[in-house]
This record gives C-alpha cells, sequence and structure tokens, in this order.
C-alpha cells in the first residue's frame, strides 16, 4: 500500500533542504492504525502527528541533499575559544599575574616562562565552561537535526580576556532554513537553554563547594571574583545563586568565588541571557512559539526593562543595542511555514519550565560595579 491510501489531503512544500508533506489522515487510520505504521516505517525521513481542528495530520519531511560543512572552521574557532578562556582562567586562578589591560602581552603567549603550568591553572575554569557553552548548542543542534533542518554546527566566538573577563562572548548556531511550524521553533529553541541550564548546575554546585567565605570589602557583599593584587568584580544575584549559596555556604556574608563557581555562574548567565522573550533570542522562539500574537508586545517591553536596568549595569545597553541589531531594528519574529498550526499542549508544560528557569537565573544587576 503507498502512504497515500490513509490520506483524505495532502500538501507539499519543497525547500532548498526537504520537502514537507503536511498530510489529513483518514479518520480509519488516525489513531496509527498498524497497517499505516508499517508504512510509515518505510518513509525516508521523519515525522510527527498534530491535532488539528478538522481532524489528526502527519507533518512527514522528506530530507535533500545536505550541504558541506566547514569542519576546520568550526575547529579552527573551538580551539582559539579554548585559548582565550584558559587564559581568563589562568588569570582568575592567580596563574598569570594579573597586570591590567596589558596582562595578555606580558603573560599570555607561549614564550612565558613557566607557561604551560600557567596556563594549566586556568583549565577548572575553562573546561566546565565549554562545557556548558557546548551542552547548550547542542541541545540546539541534536533537535534540529532530529527534524533534519539544515542547522550549521556551533560557531564558537573567541575574544580577548578584557573587555568580557571570561575570554569569549559564547557560541552560535546557524539555522540556514525556514521552519516548518511553531512545534519545530520550540523544540529547537528550549532545548538549548535546558541542556546548558543541567550543565550549568552541578558546576556551580561543585565550585561553591570549592570557594570561601571571606570578609565584606568596601561594602560589597556576596559572591566576587578577587584577583591577587587586582580589582575585586562582584558578582549579582540571582534565585539560583542565592539558594546555592545558602545551601552550600550558610550565610557566609561575602565569597571569593572559585573557577569552578565562576564558570557555573557564567552558565546561569549565559541561560538568562538567552531566555529573555525578545526577538530570535532562545526566550524570543519559546514565546512566539507559544503566544505569537503577544511576542511583539512583551518582546517590547522587557527590551524596554533592560534599557532601564542599564542605570545599575551599563552592559544592559549593549546588550539592548546587540538584539536591535541582530533583529535589524525590530523586535518581532519572522513567521514560520504554518503559524496556523497548534502547538501541541505537552509543549506549553514545558513553556512554564522555561518560564521558570528565566525567573530563577534572572539577575537584575548581574555585575554590582
Amino acid at each position: 500500500m503507498n502512504l497515500t491510501d490513509f490520506l483524505v489531503a495532502w500538501r507539499t512544500v519543497s525547500l532548498p533542504d526537504r520537502e514537507v508533506v503536511d498530510a489529513l489522515v483518514h479518520p480509519m487510520h488516525a489513531d496509527a492504525s498498524p497497517a499505516l505504521a508499517q508504512v510509515l516505517r518505510q518513509w525516508p525521513g521523519s515525522y510527527y502527528w498534530s491535532n488539528e481542528p478538522d481532524g489528526r495530520h502527519l507533518v512527514l519531511t522528506r530530507p535533500l541533499a545536505r550541504r558541506s560543512e566547514r569542519w576546520g572552521l568550526h575547529l579552527a574557532l573551538f580551539l582559539a575559544t579554548l585559548y582565550t578562556i584558559t587564559f581568563a582562567g589562568a588569570v582568575l586562578a592567580n596563574g598569570i599575574p594579573y597586570t591590567g589591560y596589558s596582562v595578555f602581552f606580558t603573560s599570555g603567549y607561549p614564550g612565558y616562562p613557566g607557561f604551560l603550568e600557567a596556563w594549566a591553572s586556568g583549565l577548572p575554569f575553562a573546561a566546565p565552561l565549554l562545557a556548558i557553552l557546548l551542552c547548550h548548542e547542542l541541545g540546539h543542534y541534536v533537535v534540529a537535526r532530529r527534524y533534519q533542518l539544515d542547522v550549521s554546527p556551533p560557531y564558537f566566538i573567541p575574544v580577548p580576556m578584557f573587555p568580557t573577563l571570561i575570554g569569549t562572548m559564547g557560541a552560535f548556531i546557524r539555522l540556514r532554513t525556514v521552519l516548518s511550524d511553531r512545534r519545530q521553533l520550540f523544540d529547537v529553541g528550549v532545548a538549548g537553554p535546558i541542556a546548558g541550564f543541567l550543565v550549568a548546575l552541578p558546576v556551580l554546585s561543585a565550585g561553591l563547594a570549592l570557594s570561601h567565605p571571606v570578609a565584606p570589602q568596601e561594602g560589597f557583599r556576596g559572591l566576587a571574583v578577587y584577583f591577587a593584587g587586582g580589582p575585586q568584580i562582584p558578582l549579582g544575584d540571582s534565585l539560583i545563586t542565592l539558594l546555592l549559596q545558602r545551601l552550600v555556604l550558610g550565610r557566609a556574608a561575602a565569597v571569593s568565588v572559585h573557577p569552578i563557581a565562576f564558570a557555573g555562574w557564567v552558565g546561569m548567565f549565559v541561560t538568562m541571557l538567552n531566555l529573555l522573550p525578545i526577538s530570535q533570542l532562545d526566550g524570543g522562539h519559546i514565546l512566539y512559539a507559544t503566544v505569537p500574537r503577544w511576542h511583539q508586545r512583551i518582546a517590547f517591553g522587557f527590551w524596554c526593562l533592560i534599557i532601564l536596568l542599564g542605570r545599575w549595569w551599563s552592559g544592559w545597553y549593549l546588550w539592548g543595542l546587540l538584539v536591535l541589531l541582530l533583529s535589524r531594528g525590530r523586535l518581532g519574529h519572522p513567521p514560520v511555514l504554518d503559524a496556523q498550526r497548534p502547538l501541541p499542549a505537552s509543549r506549553r508544560w514545558v513553556a512554564w519550565v522555561a518560564l521558570a528557569l528565566f525567573a530563577i537565573t534572572f539577575a537584575p544587576v548581574p555585575f554590582r560595579i
């Protein structure tokens, strides 16, 4: 039997990377009859069911030829980011003496005496942070490939320690195609923050266990990064960092964070930034997939909020400008192929989980400087 024998009607859309078939299944086979299941096992692609007002639909994908990836570029960016993050970690761990903005030029090269030993001291920061960033992006990538979408491997962004403090601006993947519906958009968007959070949580917990209380300096309390002979960088609080600090360290007034703890804190910070419900950030994807009619208004409200928060941390101004540039001055969201297809009820529960993650990781003033 052919697949069309089980269908009432169908529509095929051809895209550069795949064909998408939206098929209304005959009521007799709407519960996936054994005969239909046998035919679907021979389908040369992926599929999923969708409950819609006119009946049960099958959304089928037939992949076309994939483009070749520039794996050398991705590997080079990863290794360069490993280099810059490890250097930042070595400075944080005092393996490389802090000398201000000139530290990279005076100590950050292989000819520096004791270079390998100093560099190795940065790995406790670099390894968990790279793991968090990699798992975040692989969450997006794996789900996108499961839907057989044209998606790039992660691009890592290496930058000097200054002004970023951590040696990277994160990583990203490129979706080079139109998504079929809001279900795909939701699943791809939410997978990254959840995967990153699940790695950042034990990293932060273990790092706090290695941190130690110190006497409050200059009126600062809470978590802070201390450089030997250099500045003190107080870290902003979120609900999750406050809770873990209380559970692990009790009522310590001030804490000098271990590099592993700082890596976990950065992981929570990255999760929060990505979950902002604005434009094409992960939170924007989740918001559009869940309540598309409210996306523009909620995104504009949160953009105004972070601009107001820039009074207490100027980095919010930079982030707000970056979001505008990436969205070409619009805070809306590009459409999917079929925006009318309803989001499955199970995804709405996951949307509440994503909202909870955003609430517990949100730090209004990430750096109290």
